[in-house]
Formats: structure tokens, sequence, C-alpha cells
């Protein structure tokens, strides 16, 4: 047996939703993949009479396709969608059976506008939290649109494709056999990649915003519902909404919720903001903020939005280190999350560069997959909690270097090393290995400000209790502000503080 009671429990009353039949066309050879495959498609078969089985010959083996009676959806599974991909097998079951996906009606339009014959293979890993929305994407895609494939691809399966390839982060995905697009994407932003991102003429006809927020994570959700519900009219511009936090994995201390991660949050959020009135302008991007009788707000299409008052809510990313090398092998070796690319350097060796508690947690992880880790901390001690230096050092498989200074990541096609100056002697030292995780904190975006609103050293915008900046009816929130504390629960905080602070301001203004 592949699945176990509970999920059986589970999946067996999803199965009762499915609205036709649904063929599985199973190509399995005699290497275990095949035999826990085949196990998996015969389980599902008699949960569910809707659902049948017949073996084929498909282009890769092993692999399944899901199909409509006497009719190829484009729909391939090579390899065993459990894990986080388990529910991309389960909707998919549902939507080839007839089952209507949960997508906007314009979404929809659009896909099925298409015409030309577009072949999608994505290679994802079954422990990233960022593959299945790409892979569900494109099972949507596929579904609406007969011109439209997918083939889903574990890469620790098709470990050969995915080293010949040279494909070191996952999702990665491919387009008639050409690299298309890499990490989490929604269908949006899929599309908006294919050419269909919105367009200056959408934004022509909008009215004067009471507030406009900028931003849709964590802070700019919970200072639009805040705002919303003063019955005052409300905007966000998202370049994608949920931020930072579709990128986290495991969130254990967002008070309430003993564990979720990042993306079933996120899209809690999302839920959460829909049900206010409340324009969700999605994928696209402020340019520039200024300040007339108006606040004017410069999106990177040409429109311009225009409110009585902002809340900047834009976040931060990942920092970079800033070295030859960095740029060059991004999704080449460099990587920044551990929980999706990690195990593709399984039995490699890699780096950590980053002491503090991601850089920590980060070596703890891979430490479970890889030959070997090496932590490189520029200071003269590690900087994560106690609890987790005691873990990290009772690992066989991981080195400590610290006081060192990377100077470069080496490679030719992808990474092949780091060198690192030991900070007392000046001593350039080079180290072999095949991956280099950067986990050294984050940087605010929020360089397209210029000197429109006022930023500390790090870029961090100014703000006072209120969440206000120094120009009136500006305000700010979550991580692109100088707050102490980069957490989720005190983004959301910070967003309602400043979404009451924007309200207070246009009463007495």
């Amino acid at each position: 047996m592949i699945l176990d009671a509970d999920i059986k429990q589970q999946l067996a009353q999803y199965l009762e939703l499915m609205e036709g039949d649904v063929l599985l066309k199973v190509s399995a050879g005699s290497d275990k993949v095949s035999g826990d495959m085949l196990s998996l498609v015969d389980e599902l078969a008699t949960m569910s009479s809707r659902i049948k089985v017949e073996h084929a010959e498909l282009e890769r083996t092993p692999s399944f396709s899901v199909n409509r009676i006497g009719e190829d959806t484009g729909i391939v599974f090579a390899g065993i969608p459990l894990g986080h991909e388990f529910t991309s097998l389960v909707l998919a079951l549902l939507q080839v059976s007839g089952r209507a996906p949960k997508v906007d009606e314009k979404v929809i339009e659009q896909v099925k506008k298409i015409d030309d014959k577009l072949h999608f293979e994505s290679y994802i890993s079954l422990s990233c939290q960022n593959c299945p929305e790409v892979v569900q994407a494109l099972n949507v895609m596929s579904v609406l649109n007969p011109n439209i494939t997918h083939t889903m691809i574990d890469g620790a399966v098709y470990k050969e494709e995915v080293e010949s390839k040279n494909i070191l982060a996952v999702p990665t995905v491919y387009l008639n056999g050409e690299p298309f697009t890499n990490g989490r994407k929604t269908i949006e932003e899929i599309l908006a990649e294919l050419g269909g991102g919105p367009d200056a003429s959408e934004f022509e006809d909008k009215d004067p915003f009471d507030v406009l927020v900028v931003g849709g994570g964590p802070a700019g959700a919970s200072a639009a519902i805040y705002a919303a519900r003063k019955g005052i009219r409300t905007g966000i511009v998202a370049e994608r909404f949920g931020g930072q936090i579709l990128d986290t994995a495991a969130i254990e201390n967002f008070i309430s919720v003993n564990r979720t991660e990042g993306p079933k949050l996120a899209a809690s959020l999302e839920e959460h903001v829909k049900e206010y009135n409340i324009d969700v302008m999605n994928l696209v991007r402020a340019k520039r903020l200024e300040k007339k009788d108006l606040i004017e707000i410069e999106l990177e299409n040409g429109a311009v939005l225009k409110s009585k008052s902002v809340i900047i809510s834009t976040g931060a990313r990942w920092r970079n280190i800033g070295v030859p090398g960095e740029a060059e092998f991004r999704n080449k070796g460099v990587a920044y999350c551990p929980h999706c690319d990690g195990p593709l350097f399984e039995g490699k060796d890699v780096a950590v560069i980053g002491g503090g508690n991601s850089g920590v947690e980060a070596a703890i992880d891979l430490a479970g997959i890889v030959n070997h880790v090496t932590v490189v901390e520029f200071g003269t001690e590690l900087r994560a909690d106690a609890v987790l230096q005691e873990r990290l050092h009772s690992l066989p498989n991981v080195t400590v270097i610290t006081n060192a200074q990377t100077k470069e990541i080496t490679g030719t096609d992808s990474v092949n090393g780091i060198t690192y100056m030991e900070r007392d002697t000046g001593e350039e030292k080079h180290i072999e290995l095949s991956g280099v995780f950067i986990q050294i904190g984050l940087v605010p975006n929020t360089d397209w400000l210029g000197d429109t609103v006022e930023r500390n050293k790090f870029g961090e915008i100014l703000v006072d209790k209120r969440g206000a900046t120094n120009v009136p009816g500006v305000f700010a929130a979550g991580d692109c502000t100088d707050s102490p504390f980069k957490q989720i629960i005190i983004s959301m905080g910070s967003g309602a503080t400043a979404s009451l602070g924007a309200f207070d301001y246009l009463v007495r203004n």
C-alpha cells in the first residue's frame, strides 16, 4: 500500500466529487518506482468506479497520464505525485473528470484563446512547497485547452535527464523543449510570461482610491482589509500576491496556528482579501511615487494610479552576497531555498553562506540529504540560536568555518566551488563543491522610491508609531520598514497600524 489510512479516508471524500470517468494510462517497467506507481494507480482504481487503468507506452517510463475517456488531455506525471504533489494529482483527477477548476473566468478565457501548440515540462522535487502551484497551473491550462500539454517530472526519479539539462533549481519549466521559466508561478504569471500580462489600458478608468496599498504580502493584506472595513475605496497593487511567504516552508510561530506553510497562508490571505470590496491588481509592479494634490503611483506598464493615501508594504527579498559567480550561477548551483532545491544535490557537497538562524536551519536540513555541508560565516562565531547550533554541531557531515569572507563562487557551466579568505590571516582558500545556498538575510524592496520617502542606510523606510513616513499621506508597513523584527505576525500588526493611521489622516485632512 502506498497511501496510509488517513490519506485514503480524505482521498475517498474527494473522489466522490468526480463528475465523469477518467482513464489512467500507465507506462511502467520492472524498477521499484514503476512498482510503486502501479500500486498507487491500482489503489486509486479500487477507491472509485470512475477511475479506469490501462497499460501504455508513454514518452517516459515510469509515468502515467490522466485522460478523459477517448481523449488525451495531455496531463502526465513522470514520477509518483506524492508529498507536496499529492494535491496536484487529486486536482488533476477532479478537473479531468469534468469538475471546473477554481480559476477566474477572465483567466479561463485567456487560456482558451491560445492557438499555439504548447508542450510544458516541469522539473520538480516532492519536497518543494513552491512546485505544486506551477504543476497545478500547467495542468489546468492542459485541461482547458487541447493545444496545451504538460508533463510533471520528478527530478529524483529522472536524475540523468535533470543532470543532462544542468537543472539545479526547482521548479524549472521547459516549453517546447527550451528553458521557459523557473521559480514559483501562478497561472496568471505564466500567462504574463507568454505575453498576456496586464496592459496599461486596463487601469485608465480607475477613480482615485482613498487608500492604495502597494504590496500584497501579510502587511499589505492586513492593511487592505482594515481599510476596506472602514467602507472606503481600497486597492492593492501587488507584483505577486502573498509576497515572500510564498517561498517560506514551515511556519511554526504564527500565534494560534500550530504549524502551517507559506503558500497555504498566502492563499488564506488572498481569500480573506477577496471577501471585501478591494480592487486587487496583481502582477503589476510600482515604479515611482509622487506627491501632488493626490499621491500618484506609476506602474512599470506605464499606468498611473491616484490615491488620497498610500501604504507601502513591498516587503523584502533575499540579500545577495555580491561576489563574482553569484549571478552567473543562479539556478545553476547557487540557490536560496534549501527545502526546494536541496534534493537536487543529493549525495553532493554543498556550502551554506550565513551563520544566523536561517543559515543554520538550512545546513541542518541539507545535512540529511547531501554528502557534506560547509557553513561559511563572516563573523567570528555563529549567530544562530543555541539550540540550533547544538543540533548543527551534533551532525557528522557538517563543517563550520567562521571569520571567513566569501570572495568568489567558481564554476564553468555550473558551480564547482567557492573561494573564501580567512579574515584573521588574509589567506585565500578554495573548497570544491556542487552547490551554494545563500542565507544572509533580507534587503527591503524600496529602490523604486528614490529620494521621495526617507529611508535609512539599509534602505528601510522610516516610520513613526502610526506607520507614517515623512511624506504626508504616505504610510509604510512590514519588512520594507525600519521595524527591528521581520516576522509575519509583526508585519500583519504593522499593516493594521498603518491602515488605521491612513484612515485617521483621511478624516483629519
